[in-house]
């Protein structure tokens, strides 16, 4: 259940909690959406953590969302994998939404992978397909840097380039490798945590949208402003309401049922993406010891 805290911790603390208890140093962390669970048991794990044990993580209860910090390497590369996220739509403040992605940052991660399940809007996506994100729009209601600025942190962030132009080649490469089709496209967070209607599918159309979901962007917003090269990709597991013919019924079983018929090649692709620019994140020296500094954060107003 959301905390009712008024503050969270620093997420340099949680940091070095963490990094106190593994040799590992990874550069790369990994989100897992729903439909991308299943990535985390690909680890090499050298140490896990319960989010129930790390001071300021949020615990969600999303179905598919198992609430667990893996450190470890996968194809010797190491790896950060957030197996589960919390939703704006739980009930958690943007801020404590966005803590694990501070703590990530504090770690010394520098690239950043998110993933999701999304309704398709674009009328060639089909269900079952992957999409590279290459931008996002936010309606959610909320951005998470609203409110007091830590010291060392900008408030006005550059959105122009969000999605990191070589990690979505990366990904467009991993994806050729295993000879899977993949779309490109803009995601558009809502808070749910009801589903859209089809008039605000053919709006969300009209802006240039071609999925939609509930999660994603907050993380993303917060990882451009601790610096992270970010890059994203989505599981089409419905249909958007309206899209799906007259008697189309938009469920959260639907999009479980979809997700976990498409976690083998989700996992195939992510090994993939992994391996093509694990070389390249770790062939620079290894960070400090001593976490980054990520300033706590006041609760929202």
């Amino acid at each position: 259940m959301p905390r009712r805290t008024q503050s969270l911790p620093s997420p340099s603390s949680t940091a070095s909690l963490i990094l106190r208890r593994t040799s590992l140093r990874p550069r790369l962390a990994i989100i897992l959406g729903s439909g991308f669970g299943p990535i985390a048991q690909s680890v090499s794990v050298d140490r896990e953590f319960s989010y129930r044990d790390m001071p300021g993580f949020p615990v969600g209860s999303a179905p598919g969302h198992e609430g667990r910090l893996r450190i470890g390497t996968w194809h010797s590369v190491p790896v950060a994998v957030l197996s589960g996220r919390a939703h704006y739509y739980e009930g958690f403040e943007p801020n404590e939404v966005v803590f694990p992605t501070r703590v990530l940052a504090a770690m010394g991660v520098e690239t950043l992978l998110v993933t999701n399940a999304a309704g398709g809007i674009h009328p060639k996506f089909r269900v079952g397909d992957f999409m590279i994100l290459n931008d996002h729009i936010n309606f959610l209601g909320m951005n998470p840097l609203r409110g007091a600025v830590a010291e060392g942190e900008t408030r006005f962030v550059d959105m122009t380039r969000t999605y990191d132009p070589e990690l979505q080649t990366h990904l467009k490469a991993a994806a050729r490798s295993i000879r899977l089709p993949v779309r490109e496209g803009v995601y558009l967070a809502v808070s749910g945590p009801s589903f859209e209607t089809p008039a605000e599918i053919r709006a969300f159309r009209s802006w240039g949208a071609d999925a939609v979901g509930m999660s994603t962007v907050p993380e993303v917003i917060a990882a451009r402003q601790c610096g992270l090269r970010v890059a994203g990709c989505s599981c089409i597991t419905n249909a958007a309401a309206g899209l799906g013919g007259k008697t189309q019924v938009v469920s959260a079983q639907e999009v479980l049922e979809v997700a976990k018929a498409q976690e083998q090649r989700a996992s195939e692709w992510i090994g993939a993406f992994v391996q093509r620019i694990g070389t390249k994140e770790t062939a620079s020296e290894p960070p400090s010891p001593t976490p980054r500094q990520v300033r706590p954060r006041q609760k929202n107003p």
